[in-house]
């Protein structure tokens, strides 16, 4: 009497034992030793941090709807603290995993991909019509391709350096010039159709720089680095700056580490050439 042969589904569920109706993650990773294990379920405390983060994202989205920019603006700066809180938690813990980083990559999408364009689209370009809505999509697809990208050079990059301009750091240069432009409506003039346009270059400008080749300093090198005293001076001053006009300060930054980039690049162009000849 021969054994009737196995289908795949008997395979799966051999293999995986799922009964098809609880919500499970199944991942593989190595132990200290090297093996291979499966494990169910999912770390709490950097996922949670995470859920957070996209809440701070989607309720974004719902404030600049509603026309609450002020509310926007808060949401998105909140998300990308817990951004940068998520993955040291992780770290600190022992608690990364490949579903943990997949995850935080729809979560900055949803934070720094599209509430930031929603929030520029309601509050200046929708008077643009579709030209408007392109710009801001251009962002957001931008985005979405920066983050695709990071995902898969993990590992392969030099981690001092980000490869184009982070997507929580282009989010919050875009709303920081919403947030300076709501302070200064009298040079920000909404219905000046050469602010619209500005803002809208500034949308696909900034996109641009998510996926490019430029250069930028992750800083992830200078947690557990000492530096010279003196370098505390300027970091006072720039917190001294921020204070004085928070909106403004925080908009500078970002320009100069926008800028910071071109400088970075030119600089490894250099070096690498002195390497070759």
């Amino acid at each position: 009497m021969t054994n009737s042969p196995k289908t795949d589904s008997d395979l799966n569920t051999k293999d995986h034992s799922f009964d098809g109706i609880t919500f499970e993650v199944e991942e593989e990773e190595h132990t200290h030793e090297g093996q291979k294990v499966k494990r169910r379920g999912i770390y709490l405390w950097p996922n949670l941090i995470t859920t957070a983060a996209l809440l701070s994202g989607f309720y974004s989205i719902i404030a600049s709807m509603n026309g609450n920019f002020n509310q926007a603006i808060y949401a998105i700066f909140l998300a990308a603290l817990l951004d940068g809180l998520d993955g040291r938690v992780a770290r600190a813990i022992g608690a990364q995993s490949a579903f943990g980083e997949q995850y935080d990559s729809l979560s900055d999408l949803l934070a720094f991909g599209v509430a930031p364009a929603i929030l520029m689209y309601s509050w200046s370009l929708h008077d643009l019509g579709r030209i408007g809505l392109a710009c801001s999509f251009i962002y957001t697809a931008c985005a979405a391709f920066r983050l695709a990208r990071f995902n898969v050079q993990i590992g392969v990059v030099d981690k001092r350096y980000f490869i184009g301009i982070a997507s929580p750091l282009a989010a919050v240069t875009v709303i920081s010039i919403v947030w300076v432009g709501r302070d200064f409506p009298f040079i920000f003039d909404l219905q000046d159709i050469t602010i619209q346009i500005i803002n809208a270059a500034i949308m696909v400008g900034v996109g641009l720089l998510m996926i490019s080749n430029i250069k930028y300093y992750s800083f992830k090198q200078m947690d557990r680095k000492r530096v010279p005293f003196v370098v505390m001076l300027p970091v006072v001053l720039i917190f001294a700056a921020i204070t004085y006009n928070i909106p403004v300060g925080i908009l500078t930054v970002c320009i100069l580490y926008v800028l910071s980039g071109f400088v970075t690049t030119l600089l490894a162009h250099k070096n690498d050439s002195k390497i070759i000849s």
